[in-house]
């Protein structure tokens, strides 16, 4: 029967977390509902990882947010007291837009936010479709009057807040030729706001596509490998000896269990206990951290009392 329970880091003596802090040497943290919420850090969370990277730990932030480049998300980190370098910043914008380029691809439609295009366009690849379009006809004049772009080959769906009718169509459209790559950033269903919101995530908009061109996607963002794969670039990751930090276990946990990562789950983002409980109870494995903290800021006195 299966009996995967996660721990409280915090219930752990002194030296059994010791002992979990010598166990690791890297770690791949997400950003929004781990480090912060917007614009604002959640508490203690620049201190821990900070202290962490102090301590000699190698810190790659991993993030499945395509709105933005690489350059951004380090300006956002420092700007929020995180000690962070650009070589430590993986964005699925950034995964996609080098992929595509080793794949040769020289014409894109994005259905996305311009740190797709920004990062498509710092690789050389042409690119096109960020920003409203829309219905504004009748769809039969729209059809007939429809003149696709030549030599797209690669269809890309990031978070897009002008998703539309139009595009859909159009995206789904360059799909009809098998030789068009059918990128997703990510497949996150919704993404944590500060106010009691649900916003729907990129999953909702790749969903649309996959459905209406009958193709599945190539998903740049965690649980899949890809991300492992840009930072093993320049880095060499073992496995044993790296601690994947997340607030959501199907895509964050998901990745750290793929990967043989340690994991720990932050309660200030997407999943809570009782769906760790769910996970548990049937049997998705995957989806179950080894540890779980209430915020990651709880991890500094945990620290302090083992280093001082």
């Amino acid at each position: 029967m299966y009996h995967k329970s996660v721990t409280e880091l915090s219930s752990l003596t002194a030296e059994a977390f010791k002992t979990f802090l010598d166990s690791f040497d890297t770690v791949l943290t997400d950003c929004d509902g781990v480090l912060w919420l917007e614009m604002k850090a959640l508490e203690g969370s620049p201190d821990v990882i900070n202290t962490l990277q102090d301590l000699g730990k190698k810190i790659f932030y991993v993030t499945n947010n395509s709105t933005k480049l690489r350059e951004d998300f380090e300006k956002k980190g420092k700007l929020l007291g995180f000690k962070c370098q650009l070589d430590q910043m993986v964005s699925t914008s950034y995964i996609a837009a080098e992929y595509l380029k080793a794949k040769g691809v020289q014409k894109a439609y994005v259905i996305g936010s311009t740190g797709i295009s920004q990062e498509l366009d710092k690789v050389g690849i042409e690119n096109f479709g960020i920003g409203p379009d829309i219905l504004n006809s009748e769809l039969g004049k729209l059809v007939e009057n429809y003149q696709p772009e030549s030599n797209v080959k690669a269809v890309v769906v990031g978070f897009d807040p002008h998703i539309s009718y139009v595009k859909l169509m159009k995206a789904s459209s360059y799909l009809g030729d098998p030789e068009c790559h059918f990128i997703a950033t990510n497949t996150d269903e919704s993404f944590p706001a500060s106010q009691n919101l649900i916003i729907p995530g990129t999953g909702t908009f790749v969903s649309a596509v996959a459905t209406c061109s009958g193709r599945d996607p190539t998903v740049m963002g965690k649980p899949h490998h890809f991300i492992v794969d840009a930072i093993s670039k320049n880095y060499k990751i073992n496995p044993a000896r790296t601690l994947m930090i997340g607030d959501r276990c199907n895509t964050d946990i998901m990745l750290g269990s793929n990967c043989g990562f340690q994991t720990l789950l932050v309660l200030t983002g997407v999943h809570q206990l009782k769906d760790v409980k769910n996970f548990t109870e049937t049997k998705q494995e995957g989806l179950v951290p080894d540890f779980y903290l209430p915020k990651l800021g709880d991890m500094l006195p945990l620290i302090q009392q083992v280093i001082n």
